[in-house]
């Protein structure tokens, strides 16, 4: 019973510490382009002149 007294405060704590992570996240824009990262990858950020021997 001792540690159910420490422990869920602490969880509690913890859970929002998380929710405050993600709201700022959201303000800050983070998840605002989601499909642009992915499609990001697939393309050089050079485009090479001469091809690679």
């Amino acid at each position: 019973m001792d540690s159910l007294i420490l422990l869920l405060p602490m969880a509690l704590f913890m859970g929002f510490l998380g929710l405050c992570a993600f709201l700022w996240n959201l303000r800050a824009g983070q998840y605002d382009d989601l499909d642009g990262a992915a499609s990001r990858i697939l393309f050089d950020d050079i485009p090479r002149k001469e091809p690679r021997p």
